[in-house]
């Protein structure tokens, strides 16, 4: 038996390669002479770095940048030296679980580190960017990046604006004369799965930005500000969109690799199966395991597991899917590619307990191992 597993991280407990392994120990003890191939699997989020980096024998380079609230912090990205490829994931320079609840304050906090991860990664010899934008403490529509790149902006002294959304409302002026020559080598691909736009009632500041700390009267005010920087950008760049479904992604830092940097938005479960080449493991698969933390009704809206199950039906193979939670409108995901699927909770028990990696890791085997049988069985 031939069986490919691209399953998920389940948040908060099992990475992605810890939730395959587990899965390959259940089957091993049905089928012992199985065939099994191991695929990370990310969406875009969190652990996409990893899944990239470990399927192109990559490595992780630490580079010293600034966090949200401009302090400096050990960060790192995925360095792919064959392909010249850099995997960024802009959570580990500007995302919100870098601050504090009680320091969350969009007016103040950059995506200047993010820039910075950028220009290491140019300084290495990278040209392709792979760059996952979920997670942003910020919204300052991306200027914090750009500002470390050598794009200027400037308030109406000719001065260098302030970090965060503040920095917006102080905009003026914006200048590319000493922009990294070397970002005309490069081009970016991100990680998207949001469609906001970057103003009005669908916009960022709108949408996003109570969780970053903002009230009522910041947003308002932020809306207004992207509008400007919006209309200032267009000045330069005719074709840059503030409506282009995802330009409000991380508080508008895609509208910003939109109109200044060469980049295009894609699916984060498409780009991570496009760059872990998975369609090549599946196609010759005689079952497709997957799975994350949770199933529901939304988990067919770009998540990983209902990416991986389409792909797999392109080839006609069947599909079951592993989780630690699942939702009665659940179902949903049998309309989406996924054949059956398995909570692999096996007693009542504390949140706390069904999260710790060990049980987590013994109950996804052993429910593995039952299905398994059960498949076993019938054939």
């Amino acid at each position: 038996m031939k069986v490919t597993i691209a399953i998920d991280s389940f948040k908060g407990s099992l990475s992605t390669f810890s939730s395959g392994e587990a899965v390959k120990e259940g089957i091993l003890k049905v089928y012992n002479d199985a065939s099994i191939c191991i695929s990370p699997l990310a969406d875009g989020g969190e652990g996409t770095v990893d899944a990239i980096v470990a399927s192109n024998a990559g490595e992780i380079k630490k580079v010293i940048v600034h966090n949200p609230l401009g302090e400096l912090i050990e960060s790192c990205y995925g360095f792919i030296p064959s392909k010249k490829t850099a995997v960024i994931e802009m959570s580990a320079a500007a995302g919100i679980t870098l601050i504090d609840e009680k320091d969350r304050n969009p007016l103040k906090t950059t995506t200047y580190g993010v820039g910075e991860l950028i220009l290491d990664a140019i300084n290495n010899g990278c040209r392709k960017f792979i760059i996952g934008i979920g997670g942003s403490a910020t919204n300052d529509g991306g200027i914090g990046m750009l500002s470390a790149l050598g794009f200027e902006f400037l308030n109406k002294d000719g001065k260098q604006v302030s970090w965060g959304a503040y920095g917006l409302k102080e905009l003026n002026e914006i200048r590319c004369d000493n922009v990294n020559k070397l970002l005309k080598e490069c081009s970016f691909c991100i990680a998207c799965d949001v469609k906001n736009v970057l103003c009005g009632e669908n916009g960022c500041s709108t949408v996003y930005g109570p969780q970053k700390g903002a009230t009522p009267d910041m947003i308002k005010d932020m809306d207004i500000w992207l509008g400007n920087y919006a209309s200032l950008t267009k000045q330069m760049n005719p074709d840059s969109d503030m409506n282009y479904p995802g330009a409000g992604a991380a508080g508008g830092l895609g509208f910003a690799f939109l109109s200044y940097l060469n980049s295009e938005l894609k699916s984060g479960i498409d780009l991570v199966i496009d760059e872990t080449r998975l369609e090549e493991k599946i196609k010759n698969s005689d079952i497709v395991v997957t799975g994350e933390g949770r199933l529901d009704g939304q988990s067919y809206m770009g998540k990983a597991p209902v990416g991986v199950a389409k792909l797999a039906k392109k080839y006609n193979i069947p599909v079951i899917a592993f989780s630690g939670c699942v939702t009665e409108d659940a179902v949903l995901c049998n309309e989406h590619g996924i054949d059956a699927f398995f909570p692999i909770l096996r007693t009542p028990c504390t949140l706390e307990d069904a999260m710790n990696c060990d049980n987590a890791y013994t109950n996804l085997m052993n429910t593995t191992e039952q299905v398994f049988k059960l498949i076993k069985t019938f054939k």
